[in-house]
């Protein structure tokens, strides 16, 4: 295997210290580049001392000139909490960010990889969701800044790939969990562990009956390690998640069950904008990659909440106001 030069932006991040875990232990030599917004620096602690391994406190909204081979360009909040604290900041960070590391990529003759995601969907009406759906998105809404900025870094990947043959790929992230989520993001899963953890009643928002698919963190960084060194030519978009389908309603008796703790519901309002469904068709995926996910829910849900139970919530930053 041939050394490669990995530059991972958001790596400090929950799937991107997990991606730094992986690329480390191949013996790669990786860059870690994260601003510790919403990330940890607990996260990357255990990779401090290796040699193949380099933390750099950066923003990615700002130019930075490295010498690399691949780029992962994961940095941007992920959760609702985080990424609506400041709208405008989120909006930045995908699009300069884009901007930016496709400007590396150009010039080092990189390959990069934009970790996007399944919001590009919006409040999908098909169901489940192919790559060619183009998406129901609100362009105003409370959510557009993540959204829509991931969709316009979708746009800036293919006109560099088009205009300036730059290598892309791009993957469209489904909902991931595992170790290392941070316990206030404001997402379901570590919403649901925290609370039952702290002896909370479960918030659940509607009626439970929404759904969502949720895959493993080690799943998904397989996948995302795949498309990254693929060489049929096949760029993507494409879908990397679980397609198995779970009612909010199950995940929270699940997490109940799992914890060994009884926990009542709380209902509260849907919040704008929320997606009803969200599942990904992944033929693309299997076609391309042979990759589907491995890890079922409830295996990975309670490593989960193993590791909740090892961490001192008082050691992460309190809820963004937004929360």
């Amino acid at each position: 295997m041939k050394v490669k030069r990995i530059l991972v932006t958001g790596g400090a991040g929950f799937l991107g210290s997990h991606l730094c875990d992986r690329l480390v232990e191949q013996g790669h030599d990786v860059i870690c580049l994260d601003n510790f917004f919403t990330s940890q620096k607990s996260n990357v602690t255990h990779l401090l001392g290796l040699p193949n391994f380099e933390l750099l406190r950066h923003d990615v909204t700002h130019p930075i000139w490295l010498e690399v081979d691949q780029i992962y360009n994961l940095a941007c909040p992920a959760a609702p909490g985080h990424y609506q604290y400041n709208p405008i900041k989120t909006m930045k960070t995908s699009v300069m960010g884009a901007i930016n590391v496709l400007g590396m990529a150009k010039r080092c003759r990189a390959r990069v990889l934009q970790a996007s995601t399944s919001e590009i969907y919006g409040d999908p009406d098909v169901h489940p969701q192919p790559e060619s759906y183009r998406g129901n998105v609100n362009p105003i809404g409370p959510r557009a800044c993540y959204d829509e900025g991931k969709r316009a870094a979708e746009t800036l990947f293919f006109d560099y790939h088009r205009a300036n043959r730059v290598d892309i790929r791009v993957v469209r992230i489904f909902n991931t969990y595992g170790p290392r989520m941070h316990p206030f993001d404001g997402r379901v899963v570590s919403n649901f562990i925290r609370q039952v953890l702290d002896g909370e009643p479960i918030t659940m928002f509607g009626d439970g009956s929404q759904t969502r698919s949720f895959c493993f963190v080690d799943d998904l960084v397989e996948g995302l390690i795949r498309m990254m060194n693929l060489e049929d030519g096949f760029i993507g978009p494409v879908n990397l998640g679980n397609p198995d389908e779970f009612t909010i309603r199950e995940l929270a008796e699940l997490t109940s069950e799992l914890a060994g703790k009884k926990a009542d519901f709380v209902f509260k309002p849907l919040p704008e904008d929320d997606p009803k469904q969200r599942r990904p068709d992944i033929t693309l995926a299997g076609k391309h990659l042979a990759w589907k996910p491995r890890i079922p829910l409830r295996e990975g849900l309670q490593a989960t909440i193993d590791w909740f139970k090892t961490i001192d919530q008082g050691q992460y930053r309190a809820p963004t106001p937004n929360f």
